[in-house]
């Protein structure tokens, strides 16, 4: 009876094991290696190239590919390595292809730039688990997220996808929506890789920019995403680098990305930035995404004629099938394999509501405007389609939301659209929580400025549509109609819900300013809780606002041929500090609606790390959320997010990253304040010349 219950055993172990690679005890780059070394060259070429998993010009994907998908690219069934199923994108789930009749209804978060503006990592990585457990419920093990992209150019049309244009922000708040993606077992991108700061000519412009100048701004925004959130993939992108495109270069991949940074998972393109065979997988490509987009397939039929001609060493293709395969291990992708199930939507709505809530920044609150009482009589709600819903961004990020769009036919329908609104009313949630207020709407025009002219107070709420594939107008359409609103109305207040930074030439006309950005699934609940104060006014801007285009390094965009950053490191605030320039907003800028105070600065060098301490008070009435903000050189440094009560104190600690210090040697400057303007305290320290 021993002897049989024995073979049972090893016959169960043998069966649990049945490749040396399965086992979970051994590191990732054993695993990979193992698993390589038993696959034959052309189930290896079956992992560099990928497929596109929705219909696209006579294109049907396979069967196994989650149809509405990014990509996929197939497993190798014999030695249990499942498919990539790809899905976009940082918001959350997105469909793509021509399936609009086949969408997935899904939780969008707000923007990159909303969740940006919390300054708040733990909301980053709440977010970035929530929409992973999605992607995850979707059947999805790839994640096309982790835009870090710095805002070099404000009418970037993804600037809504990216995270704003301070390094240490972009790559913070990032790296922690990485590593809360990859909590469930899947692999994040971390993109687009790099200096992809606009759309215009994005498969034709030529970067230019001083190396080191570039390693302490946009290059430094990835190295602290990667260190924060261990992606298991880089996205490279469409645009050129130092005269060669972003996929085909050496430099960026194989020197920096690789060598120096020591990146240990897979390069993947973007879908159709691929130009070549040998040149791109010798600097450093290892897989072509959805080569449906490609000119042509270059890691199919292709790469294998250059592996026999010698174009491509054996050795390079097995580094990149290795580098493939440590992702998938290093991320439980192999050892957890998806399974298709519903998700928690009600609770992923009190996920993106709390991102949305925090990132919601209070610009102007001219004589306490806000928030709304209560006992508030007749209130004017006015434009941005705010009874029916709150404007998303547009492209391949785009999340469809349950119970569809709420404004659908607004052109453009099509790529890079359709135009969405998530169906949550701000009017909706305004009415709910104001019974007793006289609430009217108006889109717009005369019958606006008649609604508000009765009204104690006027709401209007503004839009900026900005998507991938296009660059925006910092102009807004609505201007004219907040102007005729404030002419009639002194208690108004603007809601802005934009892709990014906006002109406001109304802003000294209006009682209030609210910058909502696209605020996501429950962006109307969340803009009623801040414009009533049941939430405090908490968000800081992650970008500057200029007073106009021409405040800006670039006034003319540039569509092809070299686009010269001769501004350097000195992106955003940086430059308009050096500069002189007094922007209409500055990066870093917030309201309250408390107040507080900040004493009691210190800074020491303490085994070999600069530390600096002090304390926040609120010395307000109510509750609120503080952003004190620590600058060293002129560069953001360091912040802590506090929500203190009325009367509370709190002593911070921060230690400062030594590479935002330059290593400066002799007296180094540690500024504190609310923004990059605002800079309240100044303490001093005598940096070693071995730090």
């Amino acid at each position: 009876m021993r002897i049989a219950f024995t073979a049972v055993l090893f016959c169960l172990s043998a069966s649990a094991m049945a490749h040396p690679w399965d086992d979970a005890k051994l590191p990732p780059d054993k695993r990979a290696e193992l698993a390589l070394k038993a696959m034959t060259e052309d189930e290896k070429l079956t992992l560099v190239a990928g497929q596109f998993g929705s219909m696209k010009d006579g294109w049907e994907p396979p069967a196994e590919a989650r149809m509405g998908s990014a990509g996929y690219v197939p497993g190798i069934t014999r030695l249990g390595i499942p498919p990539l199923w790809e899905t976009d994108a940082g918001v959350g789930v997105a469909t793509q292809g021509h399936t609009r009749d086949k969408v997935r209804e899904r939780t969008s978060l707000p923007s990159g730039l909303a969740t940006a503006a919390t300054w708040n990592p733990q909301l980053a990585f709440a977010g970035g688990a929530m929409i992973g457990a999605e992607a995850r419920d979707a059947g999805f093990n790839v994640m096309l997220a982790g835009g870090v992209n710095l805002m070099r150019e404000p009418r970037n049309g993804r600037n809504f996808e990216y995270a704003g244009e301070d390094p240490l922000l972009a790559g913070t708040m990032v790296g922690n929506e990485i590593a809360g993606i990859q909590s469930n077992h899947i692999i994040s991108t971390i993109k687009h890789y790099a200096l992809n700061d606009q759309e215009s000519g994005r498969h034709s412009v030529n970067v230019q920019i001083d190396e080191a100048a570039a390693k302490q701004s946009d290059l430094l925004a990835f190295k602290i995403a990667m260190e924060k959130g261990n992606p298991g993939s880089v996205m490279c992108a469409y645009n050129l680098v130092w005269g060669d495109y972003a996929c085909e270069s050496s430099k960026l991949l194989n020197d920096i990305l690789k060598k120096q940074w020591g990146f240990k998972g897979f390069v993947m393109s973007d879908w159709g930035a691929v130009y070549s065979t040998a040149k791109a997988a010798n600097a450093g490509l290892d897989q072509e995404s959805a080569l449906q987009f490609d000119n042509q397939p270059y890691f199919a039929e292709p790469l294998k004629k250059a592996l026999q001609d010698g174009g491509v060493a054996k050795a390079r293709l097995d580094d990149m099938v290795r580098r493939i395969l440590y992702a998938m291990f290093a991320n439980g992708v192999i050892d957890h394999p998806v399974q298709i199930k519903d998700s928690d939507y009600m609770a992923h709505a009190a996920v993106t509501q709390a991102d949305a809530e925090e990132g919601i920044v209070l610009l102007k609150n001219q004589n306490n405007a806000l928030p709304l009482s209560p006992a508030i009589h007749k209130l004017a709600v006015i434009g941005g389609h705010a009874d029916a819903g709150v404007m998303a961004g547009g492209g391949s990020s785009m999340v469809y939301p349950i119970a569809g769009n709420a404004v659908p036919g607004l052109a453009p329908t099509d790529w890079p659209g359709p135009v969405m609104f998530h169906p949550s009313s701000p009017l909706r949630a305004l009415k709910s929580r104001l019974p007793n207020t006289e609430i009217g709407f108006a889109a717009g025009g005369e019958e606006a400025v008649n609604l508000a002219r009765q009204a104690d107070a006027a709401i209007v709420f503004v839009t900026q549509w900005t998507a991938e594939s296009i660059d925006a107008s910092l102009q807004l359409a609505d201007d004219p109609l907040v102007a005729a609103v404030a002419a009639v109305n002194p208690r108004t207040i603007v809601v802005v819900e934009s892709g990014g930074p906006v002109l406001m030439p109304w802003s000294g006309q209006v009682a209030g300013i609210v910058e909502a950005w696209y605020p996501g699934t429950s962006g109307g609940e969340a803009i009623a809780r801040v414009l009533l104060g049941e939430v405090d006014a908490s968000g800081r801007l992650p970008a500057t606002f200029p007073r106009g285009i021409e405040q800006t390094p670039h006034p003319v965009l540039v569509d092809k041929g070299d686009v010269t950053y001769d501004e350097g490191a000195m992106v955003g605030y940086r430059w308009y500090d050096a500069k002189g320039l007094t922007p209409l907003y500055p990066f870093g800028y917030g309201l309250s609606y408390s107040r507080f105070k900040h004493d009691g600065l210190t800074a020491t060098i303490d085994n070999g790390k600069l530390k600096v301490s002090f304390v926040a008070t609120n010395i307000g009435e109510r509750a609120g959320k503080d952003v004190p903000q620590l600058y060293v050189g002129g560069r953001l440094a360091g912040w802590q997010k506090l929500e203190l009560k009325p009367g509370q104190s709190q002593t911070v600690s921060v230690t400062i990253d030594r590479r935002l210090v330059n290593a400066m040697n002799g007296v180094c400057e540690i500024k504190l304040g609310t923004s990059s303007r605002d800079l309240e305290l100044t303490a001093s320290v005598r940096v070693p010349p071995t730090f």
